[in-house]
């Protein structure tokens, strides 16, 4: 329009490093981080952050440099979310179950500068340089600091680092909101991870998402059930900083522990795979603390059962369930929540809080499309499709792979891989993975339904089903499950609980009760439940009854 100006007045690049300069100018001398009896307020944060970016760059790291890093979720690991960017390089966090095979693939993949390694996963990290060293004699191996509370962790140690950082270091802005600030390796639910590419700009709006959606206030205390290292952290590393928040880091993850971090710091928000959510659910009395508020605790990866979520209820918990990928920097629905479900009785709050729910406010719009004609599905809750996204929170690619990127985006849509469908008034529903449907004489069973109804038996604490081979009918659902402490249940028991509650063809016919394969976000590894079904051999006697 006649008249308009694009200049430096009215834009800037977005990028989350701004957080941290309002919230050390706001809420300078509140508490930023808090891990174990150590605590650092907002100022002393962003000094930190300083220093670590300052020392980073005097080693060396500068634009697209990729720092990888293998930590728990520590001071550290929190600041690195800032420092890394501020040198203009990317970071890279590692999840810290990976073995040192697949460290090393991704050191070599990422071409990793520097490698910050808490102690604890200093084998790990040797390990995976010997092989590094092994396969390339020629490789460039990455500057190793250790990252150790205590500063003794040997060698370059990181809070050495941060101590003789040289002074008057400046923010490298990015020149670009669309330069990377982060690369994020799936989670290992598929054979061959992929490096996710997210952007300064993305990065920005999925953080702003992440906070309305979540109903976070301002100054919350977020407890970190969350990896930082998955989506970092659902982009709540950014989130806090943006409400001035307080992070509560801790160890490990245990209903103990949660309740106890609940109660001393009034926690207010905190995240978890439903696995989590189980886990407080299921929780033995002897564990368990007042709550002193309702905390807000935000779920996804998979649908929590009903069970739970009616539990969770009950304990001061309030889930706000969503949907995403690490393509999509964690979160991109969420089962917005309407003020008049609340007089519905419990077992139906709980049943409308399982859907994945309707896109969120920074994401253009979500569909349910045929993968291969593109054709947009009715929503009436019946036409199952594959779920594809659009908008400035996709991933800008996977690194150094044109043809996935390709192949995830064509059409101008995120494919997601995901199977849904849209009911009238607009809420996702997932219905399985594509690669998770069991097809079983031709019909179509979701292994998510199946699960539904086995998490309604009492015995059951934990599910998952998957495809076994079966010479008649060609698959039929086999369901591995972990039964709660002391409790009893045979295979048949279970198979005619849901045979009393699904169509025949979809109850289970085999049944193998043991613990279940978990990533450290807490999703079930089905792709080693189908490689054990497989070997179980195929089922041989025919089903003769009519279904």
């Amino acid at each position: 329009m006649d008249g308009s100006k694009w200049c430096d007045a009215n834009y800037v690049p977005l990028t989350p490093l701004s957080f941290l300069e309002r919230a050390a100018l706001v809420y300078g001398d509140r508490t930023a981080v808090v891990s174990g009896d150590r605590q650092f307020s907002w100022r002393e944060t962003r000094d930190r952050c300083f220093a670590g970016a300052s020392a980073l760059a005097h080693l060396g790291v500068g634009r697209r440099d990729v720092v990888a890093v293998i930590c728990s979720n520590t001071p550290a690991m929190y600041e690195l979310h800032f420092s890394v960017p501020m040198t203009g390089g990317v970071l890279c966090t590692l999840n810290t179950r990976h073995d040192a095979a697949m460290v090393s693939v991704l050191l070599k993949h990422a071409e990793a500068k520097v490698f910050l390694v808490e102690t604890q996963f200093l084998a790990v990290a040797h390990d995976a340089l010997r092989l590094l060293a092994a396969a390339d004699h020629k490789a460039n191996l990455p500057l190793v600091i250790t990252i150790s509370d205590s500063g003794s962790g040997g060698g370059m140690d990181y809070e050495a680092l941060l101590r003789s950082a040289p002074g008057g270091f400046e923010i490298r802005w990015p020149g670009d909101e669309r330069d990377p600030i982060s690369l994020n390796y799936t989670s290992g639910t598929t054979s061959r991870p992929k490096g996710v590419i997210y952007s300064h700009r993305g990065a920005f709006l999925n953080t702003l998402a992440i906070i309305l959606l979540n109903d976070v206030q301002t100054m919350p205390v977020y407890l970190w059930t969350v990896p930082m290292f998955h989506c970092n952290g659902w982009c709540m590393v950014w989130g806090t900083a943006a409400k001035g928040g307080t992070s509560i880091c801790i160890g490990g993850v245990s209903p103990s522990v949660i309740f106890d971090k609940i109660a001393r710091h009034g926690v207010t928000n905190m995240g978890g795979a439903p696995t989590v959510l189980s886990m407080i659910a299921n929780a033995p009395a002897s564990e368990r603390k007042p709550l002193p508020r309702r905390v807000h605790i935000s779920t996804g990866g998979a649908p929590p059962p009903p069970q739970v979520l009616m539990r969770m209820d009950e304990l001061g918990f309030d889930v706000v369930h969503g949907y995403g990928l690490t393509e999509t920097y964690g979160g991109a629905t969420v089962c917005a929540w309407k003020p008049e479900w609340d007089a519905l009785p419990p077992a139906e709050r709980a049943r409308i809080k399982t859907l994945q729910g309707v896109h969120h406010s920074m994401l253009q719009e979500m569909a349910i499309k045929d993968p291969v004609t593109m054709e947009t599905l009715p929503s009436d809750g019946r036409a199952v499709g594959e779920v594809m996204l659009r908008g400035n929170t996709v991933m800008s690619g996977y690194y150094k792979d044109a043809a996935a990127t390709e192949a995830a985006m064509r059409g101008g849509w995120m494919r997601t891989g995901d199977l849904g469908v849209l009911h009238p008034d607009g809420y996702l529903q997932l219905k399985d993975r594509s690669k998770d449907v069991i097809i079983s004489g031709g019909e179509n069973i979701s292994s998510i339904e199946v699960e539904s109804v086995l998490f309604g038996h009492p015995a059951v604490l934990d599910a998952a089903v998957v495809a076994r081979p079966d010479d008649h009918w060609g698959e039929t659902p086999c369901a591995f499950v972990k039964l709660r402490d002391g409790a009893k249940a045979t295979a048949e028991d279970i198979i005619q609980f849901c045979r009393a509650r699904l169509p025949r063809y979809m109850a289970p016919r085999t049944v193998v009760f043991s613990d279940l394969p978990k990533t450290s976000t807490g999703k079930t590894q089905k792709y080693l439940l189908r490689e054990k079904a497989r070997n179980m051999g195929s089922l041989h006697r025919p089903d003769r009854s009519k279904l």
